[in-house]
């Protein structure tokens, strides 16, 4: 009995780990350096040069608590919003693209995926 529960839970445990999700790194490799979280976007540029695209966008600030799984509390009128970048790098045959977004003029993540996310 034990040793089918034991199986039971690697096999669960196994099929977890194997679930294809995406990517997500603290940092990117380029040709003049490493890119990484707290980066500027003048030090993203001269380490990685120019993105593929680029993409900028005022996210909403929501006041209130927010919970996992439930809908984001409104936004709240007057509130400012918080400027965010994203910038997609094509990292050529057999690498996936890389996105880096930024918050505040600094890079806030860095995803990896075959399309954007």
């Amino acid at each position: 009995m034990k040793f089918a529960l034991s199986l039971l839970g690697a096999l669960v445990l196994g099929l977890g780990a194997a679930w294809p999700q995406p990517a997500a790194a603290e940092s990117l490799r380029c040709g003049r350096g490493i890119a990484d979280i707290g980066d500027t976007r003048l030090s993203v540029l001269y380490k990685c040069g120019e993105p593929l695209m680029r993409d900028s966008y005022c996210a909403p600030v929501y006041q209130g608590p927010v919970y996992p799984g439930a809908p984001l509390p409104p936004a709240v009128l007057g509130l400012p919003c918080q400027p965010v970048d994203e910038w997609l790098y094509d990292r050529g045959p057999g690498n996936l693209m890389a996105t880096v977004r930024f918050q505040s003029g600094a890079v806030q993540s860095i995803r990896y995926g075959r399309v954007p996310q």
